[in-house]
């Protein structure tokens, strides 16, 4: 057996080029220009190269995207009240933090600032817990991309038995209410799991987001389960690689994700839909 690739690539160009088509609409219906305000903490060169991405896909879906640099020795008064003031602007419709933060910031009080509306990373725990409750409003864009990247494939977790590998609130945790809210039976393992490699050889579908090069191990994929690998590595020769040993995986997978070019574009397309869904939202109570 050989995988099909899921092709995170093409997905994210698909939806994006819908969100433009949404707000071109929105525009000749004299409605505003959706607006993003990310905000950036530190000289971190991922963290530069997450926003700049996230920046340029504003500038291709007709977004109005501002930009806010900050040293790292910025104050945790300062921050917040740079988020106060974009919380105010009717102009801006989302507001992001990128993380993550230097250590003497705290991070869930400035996540909490972002009005729950404006949260469009769905970080707030407002949000997770609208998704908790199966009443989910802004979802958090990672695990929210991955159920995009499921539809479009056709593939119906419903039944399932699905494993999270990994409990982070930035994925592992909302993954697992993505999955129960569609219908699967969800298993979580942690850094305090034991016996990994016996969960993963029961999962019709893996999910793993931990950050840890190949600790999925091929051989221990059930054959014709869905892997999707949240995990990026740079490895010392400069290349990446996902979680999930994917030569080996993919021959023993249905489905799987590559890294690069699977779940990373699919994150900053769904950060764009939630921002166009909140400037929808914010329309209605205006």
């Amino acid at each position: 057996m050989s995988a099909r690739l899921i092709d995170g690539n093409k997905i994210s160009l698909e939806l994006r080029t819908q969100l433009k088509a949404q707000v071109a609409q929105r525009v000749e219906q004299g409605l505003s220009q959706p607006g993003l305000a990310v905000i950036l903490v530190g000289e971190d060169p991922a963290s530069a190269v997450y926003v700049e991405k996230k920046v340029k896909a504003c500038e291709e879906i007709g977004f109005n995207s501002q930009k806010v640099v900050f040293p790292k020795s910025v104050s945790q008064e300062e921050l917040i009240a740079q988020i106060e003031q974009f919380n105010k602007d009717n102009n801006i419709h989302g507001i992001l933090v990128q993380l993550p933060l230097p250590a003497h910031i705290d991070a869930s009080q400035v996540l909490e600032t972002i009005r729950a509306d404006k949260d469009v990373d769905g970080f707030h725990p407002y949000n997770i817990g609208r998704l908790t409750q199966r009443i989910p409003q802004l979802r958090p864009c990672t695990p929210f991309g991955i159920m995009i990247m499921l539809e479009s494939c056709d593939i119906d977790v419903k039944g399932m038995n699905c494993l999270v590998v990994g409990a982070s609130n930035i994925v592992g945790r909302p993954m697992a209410m993505e999955l129960l809210l569609a219908g699967a039976t969800v298993t979580i393992c942690h850094k305090f799991t034991t016996d990994l490699a016996e969960h993963v050889s029961r999962a019709d579908m893996l999910v793993v987001g931990v950050g840890i090069p190949h600790l999925v191990k091929g051989e221990w994929i059930k054959p014709g389960a869905i892997v999707i690998d949240v995990g990026i590595n740079r490895l010392e020769d400069g290349s990446l690689t996902g979680d999930v040993e994917f030569e080996v995986a993919s021959q023993k997978a249905s489905w799987i994700t590559p890294v690069p070019g699977g779940v990373g574009p699919m994150t900053v397309a769904t950060l764009m839909k939630n921002t166009l869904l909140a400037a929808e939202k914010l329309d209605n109570k205006s």
